[in-house]
């Protein structure tokens, strides 16, 4: 069984999985540390140390079997395991949100869509009907929901929380640009593309060089 695995290492692992994946449909049977972490974007004695907490070290001179690897790693993230989710917020992030298949593939269907607007409560979205936030813990009750995405603007976005945990959502993924405040016991991940836009911007920048007196007279 694996040890309780550090939180860097839980956010590497999905990268690690999708380098596999390419690498099983190459037709490769067994990956080095060095050509994982290659793919991955790390260096390899961070692919050992990272591969070690799921009980795994390869053989050397051989690597790692990729198919038991990928099973192992799809154990660790909970693959195996299906989560029901929610969308909450029906704008153009949610409903972009709500048409992507990958998540059912992943383990992660969608089960309902939640807004608060009258104009979206009761239209569908890729053959869901959008339900009104009041029923929300009805919901997660009736279809057993595990995991709340918060796509909402930031002003609504707490509150959404709050009603989440009340009604019992085990983890919350929140697109909304704020901080928001939960319990220790409900993991909270969030995604805000305005900084992640900035930190690429950092790079961007970094990676043009610093302008010199010709680039400004220019």
């Amino acid at each position: 069984m694996a040890r309780d695995i550090p939180d860097a290492t839980v956010a590497r692992l999905p990268i690690y999985r999708l380098s596999l994946v390419d690498l099983m449909a190459d037709g490769a049977e067994t990956v080095s540390s060095a050509a994982l972490a290659e793919r991955a974007g790390v260096n390899a004695a961070k692919v050992r140390k990272d591969l070690s907490f799921l009980g795994t070290y390869g053989v050397r001179g051989v690597g790692y079997d990729v198919k038991l690897l990928l099973g192992q790693i799809g154990d660790a993230l909970g693959l195996d395991v299906v989560a029901p989710v929610v969308i909450v917020g029906m704008g153009n992030l949610g409903q972009a949100l709500a048409r992507y298949g990958g998540f059912l593939s992943r383990g992660f269907p969608i089960v309902a869509l939640v807004d608060a607007s009258a104009e979206k409560v009761g239209s569908e979205v890729d053959g869901i009907t959008v339900s009104h936030i009041d029923e929300l813990p009805e919901l997660v009750r009736d279809l057993e929901i595990a995991i709340g995405i918060i796509a909402t603007p930031s002003s609504a976005a707490q509150e959404v929380a709050d009603v989440l945990v009340e009604a019992g959502v085990g983890s919350i993924l929140s697109f909304a640009p704020t901080v928001l405040q939960v319990p220790d016991s409900v993991p909270l991940r969030k995604v805000d593309l305005a900084t992640e836009l900035q930190i690429l911007g950092y790079y961007q920048q970094r990676e043009a060089g610093p302008e010199t007196d010709a680039d400004k007279s220019a």
